[in-house]
């Protein structure tokens, strides 16, 4: 018959009789069948023969509508009011760094170091102004020029010091003297 499964009872499966965890399978027991189920399973009174250790399940609550339980004058008597949340003050909390007034009320000082750092900050901007001022003028400018010419001259130095270095090296190569990566006796006797 097509839609009717059948099973022994004693390997009775979950996934047959609630597939998906859908109840509601009708299901149709033959009277010895019916029977076994107390060996299978066991009964309140006796655990199960053929599941070792296996009992049947008990209800914890022998009135299982919690709504009727909740609302009972029995429970309600026991529990606390319901708390109303009551505002401290009608204000939101402001942030000291960002309003001036709570800073203020804070640290009455805070006035007083922004008016020091503004200042300090107008004396900066000046100095500032001051330097750029004169580095722009026709004594700064010449006095500037005069060290790029030391910084050239410097570095001309040093470009033919190298250069005469080079050249030192390159006549002690055609000389034989010096072989790159060699060291001598009397350098490795210097290490010592």
């Amino acid at each position: 018959m097509p839609g009717v499964d059948v099973c022994n009872v004693h390997r009775l499966n979950i996934l047959q009789l609630a597939p998906g965890g859908h109840l509601g399978r009708f299901c149709i027991f033959t009277k010895d069948a019916f029977d076994e189920l107390n060996s299978v399973f066991g009964t309140y009174a006796a655990p199960s023969k053929e599941k070792k250790g296996y009992t049947l399940p008990r209800p914890v609550m022998s009135c299982a509508d919690l709504s009727r339980i909740i609302n009972s004058d029995q429970v309600q008597a026991k529990l606390k009011d319901i708390k109303h949340n009551t505002r401290a003050h009608d204000k939101a909390k402001k942030n000291p760094l960002i309003n001036k007034a709570m800073m203020l009320k804070l640290n009455p000082y805070a006035k007083k170091a922004a008016e020091l750092r503004a200042k300090a900050e107008k004396e900066r901007n000046a100095k500032r102004a001051a330097v750029l001022k004169e580095k722009r003028s026709k004594a700064g400018k010449k006095s500037k020029l005069g060290r790029n010419k030391e910084y050239q001259k410097l570095q001309g130095e040093l470009k033919q010091a190298f250069k005469d270095a080079e050249d030192v090296i390159e006549e002690e190569e055609k000389a034989g003297n010096y072989v790159p990566g060699d060291t001598t006796e009397e350098d490795e006797e210097d290490d010592e």
